[in-house]
């Protein structure tokens, strides 16, 4: 007998993977129930396209789960996924599906249709019955405006939507630009899913990484040791490029799974990024792996002066840093203009090391 996501749940507590969490074991419940309807009409048309002389079978509501940083929720989507036994089904990370809708409706228009949402909605509809999304936020005006209509489309057709995220409906695009234009998609979510808070009061993230070592030199010793938290934290996923879109530019960041991402200090901080950029990764991750930071003095002024601000934004985002270093973080920028004011940095990147760092 195949078993239930509570029963998969409990196999990984007894297995010493996991710790028994109630407000976890209670989204379970309510995704068990989903996940059963999803796999009794895997075959059936539902929604407002089930046909002229089909009776009509009415989708359940999705769910929007979300919560504080490090709760679980990228696992708990892990495990539903996983179990649900259907083959129209997707996971994604928001900002890599939304970047994919961009880019499809970029090549629609070239076709001259009126509408290029239209054909990118129904390719959408034709592929999954079940979307889940991890990490949705919204900080660019352009998905903004698209995602409200989007989800319309995919709700009216059946698509069920699951979705995880740091905030409650109300506060996503926050203070965004024309705002008031976002808030019918608010309505919508609150409406069209069900929407829980998973108020579990312990940060596992932070439970994996405490008492972990997380600030590495020198950097050539540590690609072992970073591999392995990496693998700790995404069990062990290939990861993959994560593409954000800051002010109509696209940002890669190279290695991303599960809310942790993956980079060298050359990739970030070696080309023209500024404070949006560094605020727009700060947002998208919950941790950040920062390999192979250099020497720095006035010879690489330009590079130093973009960590000190990817820095700033991590530490001011609470986002936890694993970091390979040439050296102390006192001793990394010790001589020449700019090493005053590394001073400040230098005392983040050591606090950022504590085991409770983050924490609320």
């Amino acid at each position: 007998m195949r078993k239930t996501l509570l029963q998969i749940y409990d196999g990984r507590i007894a297995a010493g993977e996991l710790r028994a969490d109630p407000a976890q074991q209670a989204v379970l419940s309510r995704l068990e129930s989903l996940r059963l309807w999803l796999e009794e009409n895997a075959t059936r048309r539902v929604g407002l396209f089930a046909g002229l002389f089909a009776k009509p079978v009415a989708p359940p509501k999705g769910l929007y789960l979300w919560g504080g940083v490090g709760r679980g929720k990228s696992m708990i989507m892990d495990l539903f996924c996983g179990a649900v036994d259907i083959p129209r089904k997707r996971r994604v990370h928001f900002h890599a599906f939304m970047q994919e809708i961009h880019h499809a409706m970029h090549e629609a228009r070239k076709t001259g249709v009126e509408d290029p949402l239209a054909p990118v909605a129904e390719r959408v509809i034709r592929d999954l019955r079940l979307l889940a999304f991890d990490e949705m936020q919204i900080t660019d005006i352009t998905d903004a405006m698209i995602v409200g209509r989007l989800f319309e489309k995919l709700l009216a057709a059946g698509v069920v939507i699951v979705t995880t995220s740091n905030r409650p409906p109300e506060d996503l695009y926050k203070d965004g630009l024309n705002r008031a234009l976002f808030l019918p998609f608010i309505a919508m979510l609150n409406d069209r899913l069900e929407v829980l808070p998973l108020e579990s009061p312990t940060d596992y993230r932070q439970h994996r990484l405490a008492g972990t070592q997380v600030y590495f030199h020198p950097a050539g010793a540590a690609r072992a040791k970073i591999a392995a938290i990496w693998d700790d934290l995404t069990g062990a996923a290939a990861g993959e490029p994560l593409i954000l879109t800051v002010n109509g530019r696209k940002l890669e960041l190279p290695r991303f799974a599960n809310g942790v991402g993956w980079a060298s200090f050359w990739q970030l901080c070696a080309k023209p990024l500024g404070p949006a950029d560094f605020l727009a990764i700060a947002q998208a991750v919950r941790v950040l792996i920062l390999e192979d930071v250099p020497q720095l003095s006035a010879g690489n002024y330009n590079e130093a002066k973009r960590f000190v601000t990817l820095i700033d934004a991590l530490y001011e985002a609470k986002v936890r840093l694993i970091c390979s270093a040439a050296d102390e973080p006192e001793r990394l920028y010790i001589e020449g203009a700019g090493a005053f004011e590394f001073e400040r940095t230098a005392s983040r990147l050591r606090e950022m090391q504590g085991a409770d760092w983050g924490q609320d």
